[in-house]
């Protein structure tokens, strides 16, 4: 009879099955796979807007949906949502969705910068909502955050628990201020442990949600071989998992996810991590949704370029009844907490892959 003690022991083995041994039938390593997805697309090589789309595509996203389109519109390009990758569980009202629209469009901004292209981003709610971002000639402006485009990940690892010093917190601080948006930064310990009880607590709803289970799990690529097939969701060493054979995944999966486990990761990374960023809009609507997405992309983008680590630990702003304790341990008057990262120094993880440029981009 198959018991969770002799499953687990067993992992090392199938993950042979499910990870190099792809390799002997011939296809690219993960390595080699990731390479050449986060490699800089060179513009000649390409055409203008698959080149800004490219940088605008290594954005964050939930669950590694890509739920995204890109046109051309005239001068613009218009960054749309792809419903057909929702995730209406854990973002039931899209807003996370939208964020990323934010996140991709500061990408893609800075690419057009760095090639002579000044990039204005604005917000179109008819029908669905788009995203317009209007390009014009201007001087080439190479700012850092651009050159930290390829190497920003989500790095869900433990950290070192070093203090980040005061000037360095309030350049983040700085670099995720935009209209309508700000940032609350968290590096006081108690303050961590008390965000850190919340991020628990709204962990246990959702990992105890047969429903959020079933929506995560249909996210994960269990194995190389499954990721690099699909171009997105969650692959398994990204999160310090092993890796297993599609056959056996689910079993595995099922036996070893639990509140306790993912409660307790969720304890060690929060007393790791140097501090907590909580990022907020003015308004709750999907023009600040998508908004709330560029200030974390400069977020993101300035950590990146420090040489710091974040991730999402989201728990609190995805469960509505945490919303407003989150809100009142920030002290904020906002309507709505939107995302909430930790941050501070670690070792990279293996990075997530993405689809093709090709597969995002509608004619017009």
């Amino acid at each position: 009879m198959a018991t969770r003690r002799n499953i687990l022991a067993g992992i090392g083995t199938a993950a042979v099955f499910g990870g190099a041994g792809y390799w002997a039938l011939g296809g690219p390593s993960y390595d080699q796979a990731v390479d050449a997805d986060w490699a800089p697309m060179l513009p000649a090589a390409s055409s203008d807007l698959e080149y800004l789309v490219h940088f605008a595509i290594h954005a964050a996203n939930g669950h590694n949906t890509q739920s995204w389109t890109f046109t051309r519109s005239g001068g613009d390009v218009v960054i749309a949502p792809d419903f057909s990758r929702r995730t209406p569980i854990v973002d039931p009202d899209d807003h996370h969705l939208f964020a990323s629209l934010g996140c991709a469009a500061e990408n893609l901004a800075l690419a057009a910068a760095a090639e002579g292209q000044s990039a204005s981003i604005g917000f179109d709610d008819v029908v669905d909502g788009q995203v317009r971002i209007g390009l014009a000639k201007g001087p080439a402006e190479r700012n850092p955050w651009f050159d930290a485009i390829l190497k920003r990940q989500c790095t869900r690892s433990d950290y070192d628990g070093r203090a980040i010093p005061a000037d360095d917190l309030r350049t983040l601080e700085d670099a995720a201020a935009i209209e309508g948006c700000r940032v609350v930064l968290l590096s006081e310990r108690p303050k961590m442990d008390q965000l850190g009880a919340l991020i628990v607590a709204a962990n246990t709803v959702q990992v105890e949600d047969p429903d959020f289970v079933a929506e995560l799990q249909s996210w994960l690529r269990f194995n190389a071989r499954s990721a690099i097939a699909s171009g997105d969701g969650l692959y398994a060493a990204c999160s310090g998992n092993p890796t297993l054979p599609s056959w056996l995944a689910p079993t595995v999966f099922r036996m070893v996810f639990s509140a306790k486990s993912e409660n307790d990761k969720c304890t060690r990374q929060v007393r790791s991590s140097s501090g907590l960023a909580v990022f907020l809009a003015e308004k709750d609507d999907k023009e600040h949704w998508v908004k709330a997405g560029q200030s974390y992309q400069r977020f993101a983008l300035q950590a990146t370029a420090m040489g710091m680590k974040h991730a999402f630990l989201n728990q609190p702003t995805e469960v509505p009844n945490f919303r407003s304790d989150l809100l009142g341990l920030v002290g904020a008057t906002e309507p709505r907490p939107n995302l909430l990262v930790r941050f501070g120094y670690g070792d990279p993880m293996p990075r997530s892959l993405r689809r093709p440029v090709s597969a995002v981009i509608v004619p017009s």
